[in-house]
């Protein structure tokens, strides 16, 4: 008998990812409000329509001034009006002349420098005092310096993040085109889970599965349809049929190992799925399955069955859910890899491992440092985690090498 992670017909986890990005078809894309848009791919480039600034503005709440050149020390300016910020200045300025003017106002035409109001003296009969030396084009925002018509804002599967929204929002772009994300089904299959605290009685158990999957796609500003299911092949059977039909993925968790009632793999191959792979020489969550099922309308259903332990669970999404998703638009994996120095000696496994780490500064290294309770079932330690850490199969790992982490 083969040792655990030694069976044939492991694939490796890079094999795996390879897989997935390779055979899922990239969806279609849609238009969408930007302040919708977080997290979502770019499908096209996307320009700006105007300059930014629209106008010169003033940098700064002070006086706009017209003047030769620099303006020396004691020079005083006749004072003849004010602008504040979302005012037009309808007037010129003529030489000697200055107007009072607030951060982000127009400033008018004749206008050569602005002096800012702490280098400011007011004197009588609307006389203003420069008490500083003065350049000539101090403080003020040129039109279009930062941003000119036409210039290219953002990129074809650019990824949306907090601040590319306020930086497009500032732009005047209101409506984006985006890669589609798929329509999601999450089914949690198994009859142990508890609805209430007296079906403990009956020796139940509380689904962390459910509630940990919606929490990470609502971190990533989508929704899901969580279903439940029996551990019956009819019924697994009826609901993966319907599901099949109506959504782009179907995410399980449990019933794809070998159990008599693991009925996941077999009832989707019985249904036409083409299976792409399944168990990966990894741990947690070994017996991993991938499959695609082609319908007549040319598009694909695409299930991807983890296993039923909520560690193993967590370790599929942050790793392959994460890059099937991204796949559906286009992209290649978003998985970000750090390198760090393990703090301690780690035991041989004949698999690949992704174990909860704590990740910090130390000394100027970045340093990881392994979490008690590392059982697929256990997920406590997620309290204290904020990395999962890649380590390599074989030999034992000692302290002081480097590693592959992914922050969570």
């Amino acid at each position: 008998m083969s040792a655990c992670g030694a069976e044939p017909g492991l694939i490796s986890i890079d094999q795996a990812l390879s897989l997935i990005q390779q055979r899922t078809q990239v969806l279609g894309v849609e238009i969408i409000d930007l302040n919708s848009a977080l997290h979502r791919y770019l499908a096209e480039n996307v320009y700006s329509n105007i300059n930014l600034p629209m106008f010169s503005q003033s940098a700064v709440d002070g006086y706009a001034i017209h003047a030769d050149d620099v303006i020396q020390a004691d020079a005083t300016f006749a004072l003849i009006g004010e602008i504040r910020a979302g005012q037009s200045a309808e007037f010129e300025l003529k030489h000697g002349q200055a107007v009072r003017i607030f951060t982000g106002a127009q400033i008018p035409n004749g206008t050569t420098t602005v002096a800012r109001q702490e280098i400011v003296k007011t004197l009588e009969n609307q006389t203003i005092q420069i008490s500083e030396t003065l350049k000539s084009h101090a403080d003020i925002r040129d039109i279009g310096e930062e941003i000119s018509v036409g210039q290219c804002l953002a990129e074809k599967g650019q990824q949306l993040t907090v601040g590319a929204i306020a930086a497009l929002s500032m732009a005047g772009i209101q409506q984006i085109q985006v890669f589609q994300y798929p329509k999601v089904a999450v089914v949690i299959t198994g009859d142990e889970v508890a609805e209430t605290v007296e079906d403990f009685a009956s020796g139940k158990i509380f689904d962390a599965n459910a509630p940990l999957i919606q929490a990470w796609f609502k971190q990533r500003n989508q929704t899901v349809d969580i279903f439940h299911v029996a551990d019956t092949e009819q019924a697994v059977k009826t609901l993966l049929a319907d599901l099949s039909q109506n959504y782009q993925l179907i995410l399980t968790t449990g019933g794809v190992s070998v159990g008599d009632y693991d009925f996941i793999r077999p009832v989707a191959l019985d249904l036409g799925f083409e299976q792409i792979f399944w168990k990966v020489k990894q741990k947690p969550g070994k017996p991993m399955f991938f499959a695609e099922l082609q319908k007549t309308d040319q598009t694909s259903c695409y299930l991807l069955g983890l296993p039923g332990n909520p560690a193993a669970v967590y370790v599929g999404m942050q790793i392959y859910t994460s890059t099937l998703l991204d796949a559906f638009q286009g992209q290649a994996s978003s998985l970000q890899w750090f390198s760090a120095e393990l703090s301690h000696d780690l035991k041989a496994d004949a698999r690949e491992r992704f174990l909860r780490m704590s990740v910090q500064f130390d000394q100027a290294k970045l340093k990881v440092q392994s979490l008690a309770k590392q059982q697929s079932h256990m997920l406590s330690n997620l309290m204290q985690a904020n990395c999962l850490v890649r380590i390599p199969a074989g030999d034992k790992i000692e302290a002081g090498q480097i590693v592959q982490g992914i922050f969570i």
